[in-house]
């Protein structure tokens, strides 16, 4: 029977370090643990823009309690593709249901 023999343990070390970094990338993989999350709204309710209507009024009356009313503002803007002076009476808009 052979013996091998460690010349290095500086490269061993690493070599096993990587041998294990890349099985716990398989296993995640496989059971789909390395799914990555970010913030993104799988809903959206329709409002109707009134007259006298700002985003800032329709953000902040389609939020949850503690959210701050600047982010839904800037969600609002940007999955509509406008800015908040673009707003307009009888227009629709997509607001986020925030959970």
């Amino acid at each position: 029977m052979k013996k091998y023999r460690i010349r290095s343990k500086f490269r061993f070390t690493i070599f096993m370090v990587m041998v294990i970094l890349v099985l716990f990338m398989s296993v995640t993989t496989v059971i789909g643990r390395n799914n990555a999350s970010s913030e993104s709204f799988n809903q959206y309710e329709p409002v109707k823009v009134v007259a006298g209507d700002t985003v800032w009024d329709i953000a902040s009356a389609n939020i949850p309690a503690g959210m701050d009313v600047r982010k839904a503002v800037y969600d609002i803007c940007d999955i509509n593709g406008i800015s908040a002076d673009e707003l307009q009476a009888g227009q629709t808009i997509l607001v986020p249901v925030y959970e």
